[in-house]
């Protein structure tokens, strides 16, 4: 196989600016964004492997820590969570997964401005990152598949331990190949990794069966407390901090909980909201096709991809459940305010909380950035 058949031209350019960056690069900290999901993780062990057979210093850094669910994965070495006592003195940092410094964590955000950087992602309207090099493509399914470009540019094998940890990145980030985002480059790029050591079931089955006995009940109360919102359009679901412990359940277990919303007949969008800690709350927000829930999340100062995003609400989660239906409303348009909530919310604190969300929209960066097709 010529080196640039399985790299769709869209996007040869850029893997191979990136492989060039690498091959000059060396004393690498490998990091994606906190609270790593399957294809941060994914593209971490990847790039550890790459970098490996490059013959480079490296390590792996998570923050907080690899997910009990993904720690199965064939990683190159052991994955770090501090950066005190380093293995060497980093001069640079391969960067997965995060467009935005913030969500690297206080601990390596504070450190970058002294390294050189190298930015892998595909999160529409992150800024980027890379000091050295820079590759952002929001038309990919998943940070995975660029990393998997990368790589073979760099002219090494997507095989073996290599394609399994490049799999797992595509296959969570596309919903095991369902959402909008699997085109036939992913197809084609699954395809080649299947063919050259990666068990595809076997990853799903380590996936998807190995859950807790505390998951499985924490998701039986969330879906009994599902409640449906604009005629049903919209699903909606909160979980506490009191839930995690009368479960003893992890957020980890939370994975995947907003993709089973919608899965109710008539919801065009699941709006998931979790207590983090009293006064912080996180939201999830899934749809499927046209409807574009980045542009409800960028309403809040967060962000993601059309069809999932998320972000962070520093307030009560009464408050943040009004604030987030409202923004639901706001960019989705023609939609009635919440009716028969379960959750009573007096008049004085829904103003209130509507005043706080205008004052959001107006701080937006342009409208145009905003747009949503219904």
């Amino acid at each position: 196989m010529q080196q640039t058949d399985l790299v769709p031209a869209r996007f040869r350019d850029g893997a191979a600016r990136m492989a060039q960056a690498l091959a000059r690069t060396d004393k690498i900290i490998v990091a994606g964004h906190v609270a790593p999901d399957g294809d941060a993780v994914g593209s971490l062990a990847a790039a550890g492997h790459v970098l490996r057979a490059m013959g480079k210093e490296f390590f792996l850094y998570a923050r907080p820590d690899v997910p009990q669910y993904l720690r199965f994965l064939p990683f190159p070495g052991v994955v770090r969570t501090t950066l005190e006592h380093p293995p060497f003195t980093p001069q640079a940092a391969l960067l997965l997964d995060c467009g935005e410094a913030s969500r690297l964590g206080e601990e390596l955000a504070e450190r970058l401005p002294s390294l050189e950087s190298l930015n892998i992602d595909h999160h529409l309207g992150g800024s980027g990152m890379g000091s050295k090099a820079n590759w952002v493509e929001p038309e990919a399914a998943a940070t995975a598949q660029l990393m998997a470009y990368v790589t073979h540019m760099a002219g090494l094998p997507l095989a073996g331990d290599v394609a399994t940890c490049l799999a797992l990145g595509i296959i969570t980030d596309t919903g095991g190949f369902c959402h909008g985002n699997t085109d036939s480059d992913v197809l084609a790029l699954a395809a080649h990794l299947a063919a050259n050591g990666c068990d595809i079931s076997l990853l799903r089955h380590k996936l998807e069966n190995d859950w807790s006995l505390g998951r499985m009940r924490l998701w039986g109360e969330l879906m009994s407390r599902i409640r449906l919102e604009y005629g049903g359009s919209v699903a909606f679901c909160p979980v506490f901090l009191k839930d995690m412990q009368v479960f003893q359940a992890l957020r980890e277990d939370l994975e995947g909980f907003a993709e089973q919303m919608r899965r109710l007949r008539g919801v065009s969008v699941a709006v998931f909201l979790r207590e983090d800690a009293p006064g912080l709350c996180k939201f999830s927000l899934r749809s499927y096709g046209a409807t574009d829930v980045r542009a409800v999340a960028a309403l809040l100062g967060g962000g993601g991809h059309r069809n999932a995003a998320g972000g962070t609400l520093h307030m009560g989660m009464e408050e943040a459940q009004t604030t987030l239906l409202a923004a639901v409303s706001d960019v989705l348009g023609g939609l009635c305010p919440p009716k028969n909530s379960t959750q009573k919310t007096d008049n004085a604190c829904a103003e209130a909380n509507l005043q706080g969300y205008s004052s959001a929209r107006r701080s937006a960066s342009t409208a145009d950035s905003l747009k949503f097709s219904k």
